[in-house]
């Protein structure tokens, strides 16, 4: 079996650490986590870098590039920032959907913009009452005409309120029906009469920003829905292994920083009259991270191939999401420990991963959901 990577791909990883080194910098990054502001110019040059035609055939504009070819590019990007990665991965994962599930006019119109970088994605599933419970939306989407009035809420939607934001919204268009049946995938323009953001403070990811949304009878064309009316349970469905297997590439980007920054301080950092990392406690903490960083990606860049070979992953893409999840937010606490007080000081970045770690095993699905899954797929399924 062959672990490596093409030239070709060595080449675009070099190509995406070079972008980040010029457009976000440290002092650029910290500066942006601590004002809660969005880099524009960031995302527009990962838009002329051509990084989000990657995942998209060259049929409609794209590059042709393979999971495993976006699972190293969002490596790349989170080991500078996983929190400004957010809105690149929900650009493209709602942009894989209309792929999949729209009209030749949606692709047409929708695809080009997101491509060129004119529009970004906003993913909106959960609601006050529906978290890993997608049945229990209560948002309604009911046709009027050629329209569709759309009323209700959605909760910690990553990057509602950046700049030419659509939201991707899973509605109820049939509230009677099972939720499978029942549920539509509807896009809004944030910007559009009705519609109400809230950016909440939360403990990190800071920068792309998680948003409360208000829906008060906002009309939005019927042309809007992607799959068709019904067809919301497929969409979700269908991008979901993409967006777990390449999610976990960002957790293994951001656990590479923290075990890099930790590495380095504790070569330097000198107490009684030697670098701490010669002290045994902090060799086998740093030790069992760069192990158990080493089985993430390995994890990682099997699920990508496998999803890159278009074969049956659900098994693999779990334990990668469930593994990595939970590995980067345990190496960014380390992290913190070997640092000490310096790790939790705003001038340094540790502190930064740490916070915007915290979210990775609860958001695309949690660690309890994850294990059910696995322990659904050993066939210990629940009889509820």
């Amino acid at each position: 079996m062959d672990f490596g990577f093409t030239e070709e791909q060595e080449m675009l990883r070099d190509s995406v650490v070079k972008l980040m080194a010029k457009h976000a910098p440290p002092e650029a990054l910290r500066k942006w986590d601590r004002e809660r502001a969005y880099p524009e110019d960031l995302y527009q040059a990962w838009a002329e870098a051509g990084l989000l035609r990657l995942p998209f055939p060259e049929r409609v504009g794209g590059l042709g590039g393979s999971a495993l070819d976006v699972a190293l590019v969002v490596y790349e990007l989170s080991r500078v920032s996983t929190d400004v990665t957010m809105a690149f991965g929900g650009s493209i994962f709602c942009g894989l959907n209309i792929l999949r599930k729209g009209t030749d006019e949606q692709r047409a119109h929708w695809l080009p913009k997101l491509l060129g970088g004119e529009i970004k994605f906003a993913i909106g599933i959960s609601e006050p009452d529906a978290g890993s419970d997608v049945g229990a939306l209560r948002t309604t989407a009911v046709r009027d005409g050629d329209r569709y009035v759309v009323n209700g809420q959605k909760l910690w939607t990553t990057g509602a309120g950046l700049k030419n934001s659509v939201i991707c919204a899973y509605v109820k268009t049939d509230t009677k029906a099972h939720y499978r049946k029942g549920m539509t995938h509807i896009l809004i323009d944030a910007n559009t009469p009705g519609v109400e953001l809230r950016k909440l403070n939360m403990l990190g990811r800071r920068s792309v920003g998680t948003y409360e949304i208000f829906l008060k009878d906002v009309s939005v064309p019927a042309d809007r829905v992607i799959g068709g009316e019904g067809g919301g349970w497929d969409c979700l469905m269908g991008g979901l292994q993409y967006e777990r297997a390449v999610s976990s590439a960002g957790n293994c980007g951001g656990s590479q920083a923290v075990f890099d920054l930790a590495k380095s301080y504790a070569a330097e950092r000198v107490q009684f009259g030697q670098p701490i990392g010669s002290f045994q406690a902090i060799g086998h903490m740093l030790a069992d991270m760069e192990t158990e960083l080493e089985a993430g990606k390995m994890l990682t860049w099997r699920a990508n191939w496998l999803v890159s070979q278009r074969k049956d992953a659900l098994k693999e893409i779990t334990h990668a999401k469930l593994f990595t999840s939970e590995m980067y937010a345990r190496h960014a606490n380390m992290g913190v420990q070997i640092m000490g007080g310096y790790g939790l000081n705003e001038d340094f970045d540790m502190q930064r991963y740490l916070r915007d770690s915290r979210s990775t095993t609860i958001a695309a699905g949690t660690s309890q959901t994850q294990r059910n899954l696995l322990a659904n797929l050993m066939g210990l399924k629940s009889s509820k």
